[in-house]
């Protein structure tokens, strides 16, 4: 997952729900460094009673913001959501030769 171009992500999720493991894997898949190369990661847990939905809302570095109601897709799919836009700026930044 292309994750260079993401600068804000929050997830919101149920941790002890099976509709919740999308954002569980989500968030296993960026880089222990991300905090520190400017990324703002906000992970808020909601009680094990609670039905709310997982979320996921993106923020990239172009200033477009993603959001995903997660509850019901799969972490390829949600990969796939995020990389389309991450590969699209990777080719406009190799396009300008930056």
């Amino acid at each position: 997952m292309l994750t260079r171009f993401l600068t804000e992500v929050r997830v919101k999720f149920n941790p002890f729900s099976p509709r919740s493991k999308s954002a569980r894997l989500f968030l296993t898949l960026i880089p222990p460094n991300a905090r520190a190369t400017g990324m703002k990661i906000e992970a808020k847990m909601l009680p094990r009673t609670s039905k709310e939905p997982a979320s996921l809302d993106v923020k990239f570095r172009d200033g477009k913001e993603l959001s995903l109601d997660i509850d019901k897709m799969r972490i390829t799919e949600v990969m796939e959501q995020v990389d389309r836009h991450s590969r699209m700026l990777a080719r406009k930044e190799e396009l300008s030769g930056n």
